[in-house]
């Protein structure tokens, strides 16, 4: 599984209020736009107001929720009431703000009226954990009136308007299959299994979430944690850190395509007790699945249409190192680089010799990501190894970390040999130095 460090996953209890969801301006029918894929996860942009912010799209959310808009300040909220809230997680809830009459924008079309719950606490930021800047998180209401495709190869998103032509287009050569949409998410009737014990689950199309598969345990008598597990840090939700334990399933279903042993993910109670469930409810699946096809949602009909793209048959993997990695600020790096120079004729000094002009070299200083541990898993390769949180990264196998994005940083860390790994990092104003050696322990 290709499973990220940390995700972002809410299940709020939010009121569903009316409104009209996205619609085409003019007489268009269609809009592509652009994404950014990160962990699994869609990033697009959307206009607030009139001022562009960077989303993630979750269909795992009713509601549109904003945060981290302390360089956004020139957006303005009419309307605004406070509110609290919660979500997974096992701390208390967080305060927040509720604005109505919001404009939203997106390629071609807008969303008038828009209900945003915006979050105040500074303190709950995404954007370090994905490595670019993140605003908010947007749902139902984007996916409500029209035919979605999310095209995660290309990584492009098509927005169709609701029409036979349209219906007959994203149905050619796709396998549909029918999906429920209860207090405005999406839910599909699966099976899974575990230790040869096929299972029918009723599971969250979750696209917020970027694991594979998520099981709640003693939902049902056979649904138990496999032997084989271990303790995880599962991400981070409204009311605090989400824990777990993550173990190899024998095999997940989605309609006819079948995965063989994906990774699962196993919330603990604590996690999850501020959940409001939807009746059976027994789990979700995550972006690792859906990233494998060209997915396309259709609310208004309760379908989900999939065809399988290059991706489908990539192994399942994780972090073996214990470690998560967070974005922590940026920095001014000093770089040297070659001088644009105007080539001269070579000349022959006295002695006969040709003279040979080199390039010159000058300093630039330029912002780079600093990173640091977030979070190291109990009994883990890097906590034997001594590694602590808040420990920042200096090198990684003699590489400087700044010159790698957070995601080429996790991609070492879920390497499928026992790879060594030699870790310089600053601690207390100390310069220390750990090497340990990936473990698959599942």
């Amino acid at each position: 599984m290709k499973q990220v460090l940390l995700f972002f996953l809410l299940y709020l209890a939010f009121p569903v209020y009316s409104q009209n969801g996205f619609q085409f301006e003019g007489k268009s029918i269609k809009a592509v736009v652009s994404f950014q894929l990160i962990n699994n996860l869609v990033f697009v942009p959307i206009k607030v107001n009139g001022v562009e912010l960077n989303f993630l799209l979750d269909t795992g959310v009713a509601e549109t929720i904003l945060f981290s808009l302390e360089e956004k300040k020139e957006v303005r909220f009419l309307n605004t009431e406070k509110i609290s809230l919660r979500g997974l997680g096992s701390q208390k809830s967080v305060e927040g703000l509720k604005s109505t009459n919001n404009l939203l924008s997106f390629g071609n079309m807008t969303n008038k009226n828009h209900l945003l719950y915006i979050v105040l606490d500074p303190e709950f930021n995404f954007s370090s954990h994905v490595g670019i800047p993140v605003n908010g998180i947007i749902g139902y209401h984007f996916f409500r009136n029209n035919l979605v495709e999310i095209d995660y190869l290309h990584k492009k998103i098509i927005v169709y308007k609701d029409n036979k032509k349209h219906q007959q287009k994203v149905s050619r050569n796709a396998t549909v299959l029918p999906i429920s949409l209860e207090k405005s998410k999406p839910y599909i009737i699966t099976n899974v299994s575990l230790a040869e014990k096929q299972l029918p689950v009723k599971l969250l199309i979750d696209i917020g979430n970027s694991d594979a598969v998520w099981l709640f345990k003693n939902t049902n008598k056979y649904l138990q944690i496999p032997a084989k597990n271990f303790d995880d840090f599962l991400g981070r939700g409204f009311s605090g850190d989400i824990e777990g334990k993550r173990a190899k399933i024998t095999r997940f279903e989605l309609g006819f395509f079948c995965f063989d042993n994906p990774i699962a993910a196993f919330p603990d109670s604590v996690s999850t007790k501020n959940v409001s469930m939807v009746p059976d409810r027994m789990g979700s699946v995550g972006g690792e699945i859906m990233r494998r096809f060209k997915v396309v949602f259709d609310y208004n009909n309760q379908q989900l249409f999939l065809k399988k793209n290059r991706d489908y048959k990539t192994p399942f993997n994780y972090n073996k190192s214990g470690i998560e990695v967070e974005h922590n600020r940026l920095e001014w790096v000093q770089e040297t680089v070659k001088m644009e120079t105007v080539a001269e004729p070579a000349t022959y000094g006295k002695s006969g010799g040709i003279t040979v002009y080199r390039n010159d070299f000058k300093y630039k200083f330029q912002l780079k990501p600093i990173y640091q541990i977030a979070h190291v898993r109990k009994n883990s390769a890097a906590a034997k190894s001594g590694l602590q949180s808040g420990d920042v990264i200096v090198r990684i196998n003699s590489t400087y970390p700044y010159n790698m994005t957070l995601q080429d940083l996790n991609a070492m860390f879920k390497a499928v040999n026992s790879k060594w790994i030699t870790l310089e990092v600053q601690r207390n104003n100390m310069l220390l130095k750990f090497k340990f050696q990936l473990e698959d322990i599942l």
